[in-house]
């Protein structure tokens, strides 16, 4: 297996400094697991699933993989909807060894992953955020540039947005997420100074992934214009920035001249969750396989790296996959600038 070595895969004990993002409803354990087993870390999102469902997805996790395997909790009350201190109390059962907090500030449960000798990763928007969480105790800060699909925090660019956190933060290591879907992005961010990069995007176009196949093929062929910041699905939800596809809801909006109230097919119900509830348009709600009906009106969340594949393999085959991309790309850096000029 091919290595990377960085401050990130030695502080975690990776092979390579590749994050499969916390992408909701998509993780599971398939998903987690096959990164895991491939070198890198593997994530699972809490936030939307009770305690029992959460220790019982992360058990049958860690009989899938002896990898590295970390959990993300949203911090938004409008968001979550169990406490983020049971889903502690779960992570410490199951001695998670990492646990990654966004849209709030880790400060007051530092203490509490550090207890049960977990490492504590916050999502920042900014530089002023990356120094008050590092003063608030946190292990690793992820830098999550505007190009970032699902639910966005920042309003910068990945490329300024990295090397301004890492300068903030120098002793601390940094993530970059936002817009990253091929090795040479990897390798970009980590010349930039970052020591690791989370995608989320790419793999939401594997076969493990816990996404509704329409949702997949939409990724998957996606170009990387056709996606879309705004708050336009915010039912059910927090009126948080995201990113999504291009699809059916979008297009009637704009062409009712993008209102922010009285909204074309306002409360239609448009799909069934698995739950056998009613989806309405504009629900924040990710297509999951068991979701039916006319899917292609949710949103559909994805960066703008969608368009740097055409694939649907395998999680693991796309980590070993990234990971040969990025050697070879670092390796074209470092042939820039090697020739004498003046060879006299």
């Amino acid at each position: 297996m091919t290595e990377i070595t960085t401050e990130l895969t030695e502080t975690l004990g990776l092979d390579v400094p590749i994050v499969q993002a916390p992408i909701g409803s998509a993780t599971c354990p398939d998903l987690a697991s096959a990164v895991a087993n491939a070198g890198g870390l593997g994530m699972l999102a809490l936030t939307w699933r009770t305690p029992a469902k959460a220790r019982a997805c992360l058990a049958e996790t860690k009989q899938r993989t002896d990898g590295t395997v970390g959990v993300n909790g949203v911090l938004d009350e409008d968001a979550k909807t169990v406490p983020t201190e049971k889903h502690l109390d779960v992570c410490a059962e199951e001695s998670v060894g990492v646990v990654s907090f966004s849209f709030g500030e880790a400060a007051p449960y530092v203490d509490r992953v550090h207890a049960f000798g977990g490492t504590v990763m916050q999502t920042v928007g900014s530089a002023s955020e990356a120094r008050s969480a590092v003063d608030s105790g946190v292990d690793v800060v992820v830098a999550q540039g505007w190009e970032a699909g699902g639910h966005v925090q920042s309003e910068v660019a990945t490329l300024p947005l990295v090397p301004r956190v890492v300068d903030a933060v120098p002793e601390t290591p940094v993530i970059a997420a936002g817009g990253i879907g091929d090795g040479r992005g990897i390798a970009a961010v980590l010349t930039l100074g970052a020591a690791g990069a989370w995608l989320g995007t790419r793999f939401v176009g594997t076969e493990e992934a816990r996404v509704h196949d329409r949702y997949r093929e939409r990724v998957v062929d996606a170009e990387e214009t056709e996606t879309v910041h705004s708050t336009l699905f915010d039912r059910g939800g927090p009126e948080v920035p995201h990113r999504v596809l291009e699809n059916e809801t979008v297009e009637r909006w704009r062409a009712a001249g993008t209102p922010d109230t009285d909204r074309p097919g306002e409360g239609d119900r448009v799909a069934t969750a698995p739950t056998g509830e009613s989806i309405e348009r504009y629900a924040d709600s990710l297509d999951v396989p068991e979701t039916t009906g006319n899917v292609d009106a949710l949103p559909l969340y994805a960066g703008q790296s969608a368009g740097l594949f055409d694939t649907t393999p395998s999680a693991s085959t796309v980590t070993e996959e990234l990971t040969s991309e990025t050697t070879a790309a670092l390796d074209r850096a470092a042939t820039v600038g090697a020739c004498d000029p003046d060879p006299d």
